[in-house]
């Protein structure tokens, strides 16, 4: 009980008394009566909120369940709720970044797992190159062999970190007016050299004064990593269709092969990363995953399916408004 309210009730009964003696005994009692249930509630209060920080105690040591339902009323009932939130959204903090700490040690491993073949290739090579006997031909090869191991080691870092950047919201997506046709022209670009060496065919079937609104560098990064896909799984003498169209919903890419297609089982799958096939030896790295995680990101949508004559493709599209 507060003084002030103390030194008026006290004025009040020493009032009562120059009035009268029963009137000031009457005011005493309920003086005394008033100060008896003040107390109590003081200290149902005050144990309340020691049982509550006991609670709260537990909460802060890690305990999964606590009890607050039993604080139901007045001030404590009203900060006990709040509590409540705050353990709920704490928790979901917590989890978060548990499943969070298990993504980067499954993507470690994956990194670790992907890198430990072309290193152990690169060792085996330098220990070839050391030998005095070794012809000039078979050194050139070796040499032409070491760069590409580093290459595809360069690739699949940066792909790794690109993709890590994105899901991050590191990555700001500059949106430009781009044309599908020189869209297609700069994707395959880099992959020119292969196709033509594994005699591959790529037709394009595009209308001129087609545009999207995309990031050219990396929506660029994604064609050329699903059009690198097609050419892996597609045998020699074979081809890639590309074709892309406007439906007033959205305008799309389908990227076609002739390989072997994808098994059923796997499709639901392809864009995980360094996702590997049942076989054991197919393997789809972390090109797609990147690829979709750019395309997604910039208000599209990346599908994969099998054809009817075989083969498999790819299904781009950035819509006209937002899905």
């Amino acid at each position: 009980m507060k003084i002030a309210q103390v030194l008026v009730m006290a004025a009040a009964v020493v009032g009562c008394f120059f009035v009268s003696v029963p009137a000031g005994s009457i005011m005493a009692a309920a003086f005394a009566i008033v100060t008896v249930m003040q107390i109590n509630i003081d200290l149902k209060r005050r144990k309340s909120l020691m049982r509550l920080c006991d609670e709260i105690d537990k909460i802060l040591h890690g305990a999964e369940s606590v009890d607050l339902a039993s604080y139901s009323e007045g001030e404590v009932g009203i900060l006990t709720a709040e509590i409540q939130k705050m353990t709920i959204r704490l928790r979901e903090q917590n989890s978060a970044l548990r499943d969070d700490r298990e993504l980067f040690r499954e993507a470690l491993e994956d990194i670790s797992h992907q890198l430990r073949t072309p290193l152990t290739s690169l060792m085996l090579i330098i220990g070839t190159l050391r030998r005095s006997d070794i012809s000039q031909e078979k050194r050139m090869s070796a040499m032409r062999e070491m760069n590409d191991l580093l290459l595809r080691m360069k690739w699949m870092i940066e792909t790794m970190l690109g993709l890590s950047r994105i899901e991050a919201g590191a990555v700001v997506f500059q949106r430009e007016k781009l044309s599908m046709n020189q869209l297609i022209r700069d994707s395959l670009e880099p992959i020119a050299i292969s196709l033509e060496l594994k005699d591959i065919a790529v037709k394009t079937e595009c209308p001129e004064g087609l545009f999207i609104e995309a990031d050219r560098r990396y929506t660029c990064e994604a064609v050329t990593n699903l059009l690198k896909n097609a050419m892996e799984h597609t045998p020699s003498g074979g081809s890639i269709t590309i074709s892309a169209s406007d439906n007033g919903v959205y305008r799309g890419m389908v990227i076609a092969d002739t390989g072997c297609g994808i098994p059923e089982n796997e499709l639901p799958k392809i864009f995980d990363r360094f996702h590997s096939g049942s076989d054991g030896k197919t393997g789809y790295g972390i090109g797609l995953a990147f690829a979709r995680k750019i395309i997604c990101s910039q208000n599209g949508s990346l599908i994969a399916g099998n054809l009817k004559d075989g083969g498999a493709y790819f299904d781009m599209r950035f819509y006209h408004s937002t899905v």
